[in-house]
């Protein structure tokens, strides 16, 4: 699938949104190509709440599905809270400190171990939760030990396999402290465009958090971030591959959507107020009630739709039990990244290689030896 710079000036003229191509995918039917390999089983909770206060928005959203939190929540020993600091200087593009205020309200009377707030930035961590007002968490909330942690500067890893842009395995160092069985960890996410992949919420911030970059002490430098960003296909691909790996020890995820940012996200876009905050313990749930709120097509977001066909989650609207605001009522139509011809590029074919390569040796085995 292309898109040509005359496709927008034909919309524009027509006064339409979007390119007439991108209106054609929004309403064609679901490729064949996202047929399910493995379903998820039954309905999933997703909670959504419009309100005027960020804080009391985060705390009654996970209030809503305290019946799903709960009885995993006391398995566990501590709370990791990962929240979403793609920029350590932009408050708009990283998780607002109310947000997480709202968490620590809903977990003061429920859960009475240590709480880390984690998160392994592109850039100086710790100055991020200066910038943010972070710290001040951590003595308003004493009572429940509340601690920072910069998980490049742990520099406690697992390994597992990506593909580059050639489609060769190689490795990824993820952020231990994510994948630990003892950890309940809550995703603090933002309603945002994203650059590359369409949306980034939910499960593009824990997939995104964890692969970190130049441990202390480690040299030649190395940022392991960097090989997600290797070409469309590869970078959905990529994402489900960690999303498989890290979805076993995902807790509960909050979408603070009380500030959202369309354009040109993750970082330099422009803010839109929502003014909802989005709550469940199926990540790829949320992500798709959050998809509908911000009037994207679900169609376009391929390591979500990955997710769903492999059934890390419920994708099937259908199949999402709504608690508390409609959809319709909250709904904004988020102005996407300038670069959306671009990034829906995955969804068209590959042309890299002969389409029929086995069965052309086949036909003519003396061609090739």
């Amino acid at each position: 699938m292309s898109f040509s710079r005359r496709d927008f000036l034909q919309s524009l003229a027509a006064g339409l949104l979007l390119p007439t191509r991108l209106l054609r995918a929004q309403q064609a039917p679901a490729s064949t190509s996202f047929q399910p390999v493995r379903e998820f089983p039954g309905r999933s909770k997703v909670a959504l709440v419009h309100g005027t206060d960020r804080r009391k928005n985060a705390h009654d959203a996970l209030l809503a599905i305290d019946d799903q939190i709960r009885p995993r929540l006391a398995r566990k020993k501590y709370v990791v809270i990962k929240p979403n600091n793609v920029s350590t200087v932009n408050p708009l593009a990283a998780t607002n400190a109310d947000a997480m205020r709202g968490i620590l309200d809903y977990l003061a009377p429920r859960f009475k171990g240590p709480v880390v707030i984690a998160e392994s930035s592109a850039g100086n961590t710790m100055e991020g939760f200066q910038n943010f007002g972070y710290t001040r968490l951590v003595s308003e909330f004493r009572s429940q030990n509340v601690s920072l942690v910069d998980l490049n500067q742990e520099a406690r890893y697992e390994v597992m396999p990506l593909i580059d842009f050639d489609l060769h395995v190689i490795p990824v160092r993820l952020a231990a402290r994510l994948l630990d069985p003892e950890a309940f960890v809550i995703c603090s996410a933002i309603l945002k465009t994203h650059n590359t992949v369409v949306v980034t919420l939910s499960v593009k911030n824990m997939v995104l958090g964890a692969p970190l970059h130049q441990a202390p002490g480690e040299t030649p430098r190395w940022n392991d971030k960097r090989k997600y960003h290797v070409g469309l296909r590869q970078t959905h691909y990529n994402m489900l591959l960690t999303a498989q790996r890290m979805q076993p020890h995902w807790g509960a995820t909050l979408i603070d959507g009380f500030e959202g940012m369309e354009g040109n996200g993750p970082s330099s876009g422009t803010p839109v107020a929502s003014r909802i905050a989005i709550a469940s313990t199926d990540f790829i749930a949320a992500d798709r009630v959050a998809t509908e709120t911000m009037g994207v097509n679900a169609d376009w977001v391929g390591y979500l739709r990955y997710c769903g066909q492999v059934g890390l989650g419920q994708y099937d609207l259908s199949r999402i039990d709504v608690l508390g605001a409609s959809i319709a009522a909250v709904r904004k139509s988020y102005r996407q990244h300038a670069d959306i011809e671009r990034e829906l590029q995955w969804m068209g074919p590959m042309n890299d290689l002969p389409p029929k390569l086995g069965y052309q040796y086949q036909a003519s085995p003396k061609i090739f030896g």
